[in-house]
């Protein structure tokens, strides 16, 4: 008994020893078994609007600006033991800012870019490149990007090499980085983490920057890219590997080539995470709630955690992931993506206030931006605005076409093509819609200056002209037209105007001929430019000089870089019938228009209508601010203000 009672005893005072000496061989195993939380933010399509600073009506906003992003990344990196941030392009074009450091005062070498002063001051950790990066040329995106601090990553451009074989052209661009960082995970261990980071950009860009880039770039299918990449990047070491697409997520068939891919990348194996952006829309959001394979609520497509944030920086994108080690790998057990807006949009009060640090960085180049706007060009008798350029023939649109054919004119006297009808294409660019309902022009009776110029053409374009027949303007006019719903004149009494989906600067109106849209027809071309209904013509009553167009007459159209090179996919431009090639950009056309004529009155000269439907009251939103401005359309009437910014309006016969 005593033997035994001392055995227990001594069994008793070890018991602590054995569990301590348990515990310890348990805790790396513990620790390797804790969740590891990751939040990454994306910024996208800045367009260099690194101010919450509107340059075009010159004054400050509360509607988008990195300044205010930065407050909420900020915010969003303190409640996060783990964090990324990544920028995903399109950021040096898009405000007077960036033309002002890309062609005003180009950036002197060796400097800092203003983007980069202040993406390297708020810690980026890696970046893609836009489409937009490349309007200005591989030289200065080159000389650019050099002045940032992080890593850039582009996929699927390569190097022309000029051998006919794409196949074996080396990546233009580091195609994909993996970046080593020491995380923490819910129960106080270290890892260190490897997240494998891919970018791509559409392959449209040889199209779209032609002059730029001919010969200079091949470039590759986005998914195809992916598919054989993110492998390696599995082979490499990577933990998690995030995808960041400057591509958007379209619905339903996905061609080879697509300029908006997001669908098909989220169905490549290996991907953890999508950052994607280009088109300007906000995911998840109701815009994408019908969408196949779409939970709005996590955030994710396919089961891909995904997030796309706006424009402009009016968005912060969000992907929480939570990390597991099975088998010895991190695997994301769950996620979450959200948006968070700078902007109550219900309200239109603003949730945050810009961080001064940006205004700080970039001071000199904000100073000099303004006195580059604020410099005279004209003066206007008359407003210029395009709150109803969808619908009406616009003077905002007017002005363009009259500054593109004065150039033209120019540019073909003394040629052989002087003598053939000269038409003129120009599209609505600020038009509301997705970039909100005070993205319109809307310049005042009196002085003009630069910002008013940026104001009615906010892109870099360069103009063209390309020769066509009478045939490839009707169906030029064809594509145009699908900007618009299909009205059933038996179906409801009041029915919506304009298809959301169709991009308003490829609402192309043409200046020299006269015609009528019936919107009783189905649209002949989808958005894409793909023919869809062969049968249908919603273009009616097309004539040059009073006459009907003859389909074989031969023209020369005014136009842009964007649209020659067959920017929009419209039928009969490829870039291969260009006659006018002008260094020229149509914004500096728009320049010289206005100081050669001194004084403007750019009234919209009626060439082209919407035909009315009986019975049916066609009706469409604009900003409120057109509501000042109804005097000078009598076909529109105003139905009602919807107190957010829009008012909805009607046709009348």
């Amino acid at each position: 008994m005593q033997a035994s009672a001392y055995t227990r005893r001594l069994a008793a005072a070890r018991r602590p020893l054995l569990s301590a000496t348990l515990l310890a061989a348990l805790l790396p195993a513990l620790a390797a078994a804790a969740d590891l939380k990751l939040r990454i933010l994306e910024t996208t399509d800045l367009h260099m609007n690194l101010l919450a600073y509107d340059y075009y009506q010159d004054k400050p906003t509360d509607e988008y600006g990195l300044a205010k992003t930065v407050t909420l990344i900020k915010a969003a990196r303190a409640e996060a033991k783990n964090s990324l941030l990544f920028d995903n392009g399109d950021l040096l074009q898009g405000s007077p800012m960036g033309d002002w450091v890309a062609r005003v005062k180009p950036l002197p070498l060796g400097a800092v870019h203003p983007a980069y002063k202040v993406l390297n001051a708020i810690g980026v950790d890696a970046a893609n490149i836009g489409n937009h990066e490349f309007n200005y040329g591989l030289p200065y995106l080159r000389q650019a990007i050099a002045g940032a601090s992080f890593p850039y990553v582009s996929a699927n451009v390569h190097v022309d090499d000029g051998d006919g074989n794409p196949a074996n052209d080396a990546h233009a661009f580091t195609p994909w980085v993996i970046l080593e960082r020491r995380v923490t995970d819910e129960a106080g261990a270290s890892h260190t983490l490897k997240i494998g980071v891919l970018g791509f950009v559409p392959p449209q860009i040889l199209m779209w920057d032609k002059q730029q880039l001919e010969g200079k770039l091949t470039v590759r299918d986005i998914q195809e890219t992916a598919r054989r990449l993110v492998p390696q990047v599995r082979a490499a070491g990577a933990d998690v590997v995030v995808l960041i697409p400057h591509s958007g997520f379209e619905r339903g068939e996905t061609p080879r080539f697509a300029e908006n891919s997001v669908a098909r990348l989220s169905e490549v194996p290996g991907v953890d995470a999508i950052l994607f952006g280009h088109s300007h829309g906000e995911f998840p959001g109701a815009f994408f709630a019908r969408y196949p394979k779409v939970d709005i609520a996590r955030g994710t497509i396919n089961g891909v955690p995904a997030v796309m944030p706006g424009r402009w920086g009016d968005h912060l994108g969000v992907i929480d992931l939570t990390l597991r080690q099975v088998d010895g790998r991190w695997q994301v057990a769950d996620s979450r993506a959200a948006l968070r807006p700078i902007t109550d949009r219900a309200t239109r009060k603003p949730l945050v206030a810009a961080d001064p640090m940006v205004a700080t960085l970039v001071a000199d180049e904000h100073a000099a931006t303004l006195a580059y706007v604020r410099g005279g060009v004209g003066r206007t008798t008359v407003p210029i605005t395009s709150y109803f350029a969808q619908v009406a023939d616009d003077p905002s649109v007017q002005i363009v076409s009259q500054a593109q054919l004065a150039y033209a004119r120019r540019a073909l006297a003394g040629t052989e093509f002087e003598g053939i009808p000269l038409l003129s294409a120009a599209a609505p660019f600020k038009a509301g819609g997705r970039m909100g309902w005070t993205y319109y022009t809307d310049i005042p009776v009196g002085p003009m200056s630069i910002r008013h110029v940026a104001d009615l053409y906010i892109y870099p374009n360069t103009l063209k002209a390309v020769r066509v027949t009478g045939a490839t303007v009707r169906e030029w006019l064809e594509h145009s037209a699908g900007q618009f719903r299909r009205i059933d004149p038996a179906g409801p009494a009041v029915q919506p105007l304009i298809d959301e989906r169709f991009r308003t600067y490829n609402f192309d109106t043409i200046d020299g001929v006269t015609y009528q849209i019936d919107v009783t027809q189905p649209a002949r071309y989808d958005p894409d430019g793909k023919l869809i209904a062969p049968a249908a013509r919603r273009i009616v009553n097309l004539q040059y000089q009073g006459q009907p167009l003859d389909d074989n007459a031969r023209f020369i159209v005014v136009t842009n870089n964007y649209r020659a090179s067959g920017g929009g996919g419209f039928p009969g431009l490829d870039g291969r019938n260009i006659v006018v090639d002008a260094p020229d950009e149509n914004r500096e056309a728009l320049v010289q228009y206005m100081r050669a004529s001194e004084t403007l009155n750019p009234a919209a000269d009626g060439n082209w209508r919407i035909l009315p439907v009986k019975g049916v009251q066609l009706r469409f939103d604009s900003g409120a601010g057109a509501i000042a401005h109804l005097a000078r359309y009598p076909q529109i009437r105003l139905v009602k203000e919807n107190g957010d910014g829009s008012a909805t309006f009607e046709l009348v016969d």
